[in-house]
């Protein structure tokens, strides 16, 4: 399934790397893409959407409802 999150706070690719990591401890196969410049990221993961947005936020970074 293919989920996209507006993710607030990136600036470099450690941030990336971050969100990444985050979206990867919920579910280590998920395939991640982020685009620093737009502040998106595309996320394909059979996980629930609310799982991986807070793995997200436990890094410290805002996603957009």
């Amino acid at each position: 399934m293919n989920q996209t999150f507006q993710v607030e706070g990136m600036t470099c690719g450690h941030c990336a790397g971050a969100v990444t990591e985050a979206v990867k401890s919920v579910d280590p196969q998920a395939q991640v893409k982020v685009d620093l410049a737009s502040g998106q990221v595309e996320v394909q993961s059979q996980q629930d959407h609310a799982a991986i947005a807070r793995a997200i936020e436990e890094e410290g970074y805002k996603v957009a409802a």
